[in-house]
């Protein structure tokens, strides 16, 4: 019996992306977005370029109910889920004070809630069988966050934050079902044409740009080991640690940079339609337009392996340099 993947978010960017990239090693694929015709077109693809079943059913992962239809659908039709993958979000691109209660409460019910909506729907029918792996997509903004994305990085700091209590709860219970978390940086999708966006200059990934082929790959590669979580890339790396280090000097930094570093030179046309409510229309995949820009390739790939090894190697530079001190006080 061939393994089942469940994908929301699968109509573009990272989640089209993810999809594709699971459909290239032969798993059948659930494709869960809201516009119906992009995901029809996307399971198209998968079906005549991998010869695959792929099933799309057009969810709105804020609705609870809806995702778990959308599970049962899943398992009537395509059999028992191996990996549940949640990349469905939303943003916005303003500061606070022009951002309304109610698209706070949106971004966050698609960023955070249609996670948990994810985590619990595939868990309820994992647990029955014990065995199973969900993957949830975090952000380096899920550590440090940003200016003009506040709503998105809440939630997405929010997700790191109901991960760990459901580990430790599969822990406690002796589930064989694997609970991991993907990191990734700037990625070239569409969200920054179709995000709601306040500024009045189209929007842009801040620099080091990645194409979501690369986030695909570390979706698939967490969703396939045992790793507690997987950090994409070396800007990712980068803020995380320096945040740990220096964030009052980070958020001064942001303060100067974070705006320009995440709006063009254009102007934004207005009354640009914004998919935050409701799915902009259009024949959107995985890619956004800057592809001259993304990078096809990401070494960088810092697991939880890799950060035991380095902190351990961090505190034995310091135990050393605390003994040099030492040595070198008492010599005089």
């Amino acid at each position: 019996m061939k393994k089942v993947v469940v994908v929301t978010g699968a109509g573009a960017g990272v989640g089209r992306a993810s999809a594709e990239e699971f459909a290239r090693h032969g798993f059948d694929v659930a494709l869960l977005s809201r516009d119906a015709g992009r995901l029809e077109r996307a399971a198209k693809e998968l079906r005549n370029a991998y010869g695959v079943r792929a099933l799309p059913i057009s969810t709105d992962v804020a609705d609870a109910g809806a995702v778990d239809a959308a599970a049962t659908e899943v398992e009537e039709t395509l059999g028992p889920i191996s990996v549940w993958v949640n990349v469905a979000m939303a943003t916005a691109f303003a500061p606070v004070s022009l951002l309304t209660p109610e698209e706070i409460e949106r971004a966050t019910k698609v960023t955070y809630l249609g996670q948990v909506h994810g985590m619990m729907a595939a868990l309820s029918r994992m647990r029955v069988r014990n065995r199973g792996t969900i993957v949830n997509v975090g952000s380096a903004l899920g550590y440090r966050s940003v200016p003009l994305q506040s709503a998105y990085c809440g939630a997405k700091f929010a997700i790191r934050g109901f991960t760990d209590s459901l580990r430790s709860e599969i822990i406690h219970d002796r589930l064989n079902v694997h609970l991991t978390m993907v990191d990734l940086p700037a990625v070239n999708t569409p969200q920054f044409d179709w995000a709601l966006n306040k500024m009045g200059k189209r929007a842009r990934p801040v620099a080091p740009i990645f194409q979501p082929e690369v986030a695909a790959r570390a979706i698939y590669f967490a969703a396939t080991h045992r790793r507690r979580e997987v950090w994409v890339g070396f800007p990712t790396v980068k803020a995380i640690l320096a945040n740990r280090v220096a964030p009052a000097l980070i958020d001064r930094y942001l303060a100067k940079s974070g705006y320009s570093g995440q709006l063009t030179a254009e102007s934004l046309v207005p009354g640009s339609p914004n998919n935050l409510f409701e799915p902009v229309p259009g024949d959107f995949s995985a890619h956004g337009r800057f592809d001259e820009q993304a990078k096809q390739q990401s070494w960088e790939m810092f697991t939880d392996r890799h950060r035991t090894l380095f902190w351990s190697l961090a505190c034995l530079g310091a135990v050393g340099l605390v003994s040099l001190l030492r040595r070198s006080g008492s010599s005089k």
